[in-house]
């Protein structure tokens, strides 16, 4: 039986990109999403991969939409932690609702997630969490404080996890990405993108989506089993830790 693997933010941008590798790579998988109705509808007409729908900054929604996934496609064996969001402002500017509402998403969502699937994992003697965490939690970035902020706390979370889910056959890593490709990015005025982003990346270019995917295929499998603890940096040589 294939194992299930359950995608947060699994129906778009790099979350997508995620989903469909999995799938491709044998796994049973269900995306979460938040917002967009019409997105994940389309998703699941393209790819075949089934959408569930609920905040991961609510830890009673969280709880109930995994047990609904465990009961309509199996054990979850792969969690990731991809949903996110923004809320940017200059720090003297920031509301404490614009902090709040990063936190609860970016790093409180991890700890809504992972909590009520962390017990059958342990039961089973087998888990692989892979958390996507961002360049800017390694190095900062203004205008960002809450963002940077959650990112950082995302791989406190992993060191901490995977010291505690490693006698237990349980993995837990993170990705960082630097700038991908996603629909979000490319929105950003093409004049800023080709003079201010992408000159800061060695590489010359944009991450894609599907480049991320692919770590987070391999850090799902059996082949990955020695590593946990760590985090990918892949940013195109834009930040080194």
């Amino acid at each position: 039986m294939a194992k299930v693997a359950l995608v947060t933010g699994g129906s778009r941008g790099i979350g997508a990109a995620i989903s469909t590798a999995l799938k491709a790579a044998g796994y049973t998988v269900a995306a979460n999403y938040a917002g967009n109705d019409d997105a994940a509808k389309a998703f699941t007409a393209e790819t075949g991969i089934k959408t569930y729908k609920w905040s991961v900054a609510d830890y009673d929604a969280c709880a109930a939409g995994i047990k609904q996934v465990e009961a309509e496609l199996g054990p979850i064996a792969v969690l990731v932690n991809n949903a996110g969001i923004t809320r940017d402002s200059m720090f003297h500017k920031m509301t404490p609702q614009q902090w709040k509402e990063v936190i609860d998403t970016n790093l409180t969502g991890l700890f809504n997630m992972t909590h009520p699937t962390w017990g059958g994992m342990r039961d089973r003697k087998f888990g692989r969490i892979i958390n996507i965490s961002s360049i800017n939690g390694q190095k900062g970035q203004a205008g960002q404080a809450n963002y940077s902020a959650a990112k950082a706390g995302d791989l406190g979370f992993t060191k901490a996890l995977a010291q505690e889910g490693a006698r237990a056959g349980i993995t837990v890593n993170a990705i960082c990405p630097g700038y991908i490709g996603t629909e979000m990015v490319r929105a950003i005025d093409e004049k800023v993108l080709n003079e201010r982003i992408i000159p800061q990346i060695p590489v010359g270019r944009l991450g894609e989506p599907a480049e991320i995917a692919r770590a987070v295929v391999f850090l799902a499998s059996d082949d990955a089993g020695f590593i946990t603890g760590s985090t990918i940096s892949a940013n195109g040589g834009q930040y080194f830790v």
